[in-house]
């Protein structure tokens, strides 16, 4: 499973740089809530992607990143319990409408690789908002789910920052 998912990211990666157009970069951080509230304090991530004007209003591309959710650590008067960090790794194709020229609304939708052990991974799905600052990069709040079994699955609530390497087209 890792081998593909290290295949994929630098086909991404390749395909990406050599197609300059649309190339993005972005960090994440946020709060993981649900399922493993008390596993995980907090989260920090980052994607690289690539996105195609498919007129004005439309953007699809696609997507790869890496998720690492820090652990908690129990302490009790005689115990100490140290949980093991959470990692995933999305690729994802991706969707955004553009209402206005410097606001979105958009998703990913694709898998979510588990690269802690006992942890499978899942589909993977992130709506997301965001606001252009200037002509390159983004602000935007969203919503993480990796869906791993029936009832468990990894859901966060996400501030971003991306940078695209590419002028900006004029919308509208």
């Amino acid at each position: 499973m890792r081998n593909t998912f290290l295949t994929l990211v630098f086909t991404l990666v390749g395909v990406a740089t050599y197609a300059q157009h649309g190339f993005q970069i972005g960090v994440q951080a946020g709060l993981p809530f649900n399922d493993f509230n008390d596993q995980a304090s907090l989260f920090v991530g980052g994607e690289v992607g690539h996105m195609w004007a498919l007129g004005e209003v439309i953007d699809l591309g696609i997507t790869a990143g890496y998720i690492h959710g820090f652990a908690e650590t129990f302490h009790d008067e005689q115990i100490t319990v140290d949980l093991p960090d959470i990692q995933f790794a999305p690729v994802a194709a991706s969707i955004r409408i553009w209402p206005s020229r410097s606001f979105s609304v958009g998703t990913e939708l694709g898998m979510g690789f588990g690269l802690t052990d006992g942890l499978d991974g899942g589909l993977y799905y992130r709506p997301t908002l965001g606001y252009m600052f200037g002509t390159q990069t983004e602000v935007n709040l969203s919503y993480t789910g990796i869906q791993l079994d029936d009832d468990v699955s990894w859901t966060t609530l996400n501030f971003g920052i991306k940078y695209t390497f590419s002028n900006k087209r004029n919308r509208f």
